[in-house]
């Protein structure tokens, strides 16, 4: 069990060098304490500052001959929704976001939930 995510919680990319509120743009009827659910599909506007990853094709080009680099800013390419999901709750048909979902960039970041905005919930 794991708790919900809402509207403005806050999630971290292993490559990123800053939190980013999460922005839910899948739905905007079913809401928990004001704010609206997010979904698997909520991955717009994600952003976390500098990115670090070696994979990222703007701070591979920084790499210098000593193997050093500088880290770019985050633009990133998801693969695929979050998961898991929640697999027994649907919010306007999609699997709601929970705390324990992750969500995966091309360049190798893996995203997590670092802070979910309803405590007082758990969903499967």
């Amino acid at each position: 069990m794991a708790q919900p995510v809402a509207m403005g919680a806050m999630c971290q990319c292993a490559f990123g060098v800053a939190p980013c509120p999460i922005t839910v743009s899948s739905q905007q009827t079913c809401v928990s304490g004001a704010m609206p659910l997010a979904t698997i599909k909520d991955t717009a506007g994600l952003m976390f500052g500098m990115c670090s990853s070696l994979l990222n094709p703007a701070v591979a080009a920084t790499i210098t001959p000593v193997g050093t680099f500088t880290p770019m800013p985050c633009a990133p390419v998801f693969v695929g929704v979050w998961a898991p999901g929640s697999p027994t709750v649907l919010v306007g048909g999609t699997p709601a976001l929970n705390a324990n979902s992750m969500l995966t960039c091309a360049y190798g970041g893996v995203i997590k939930i670092s802070l979910s905005t309803i405590f007082t919930v758990q969903v499967p």
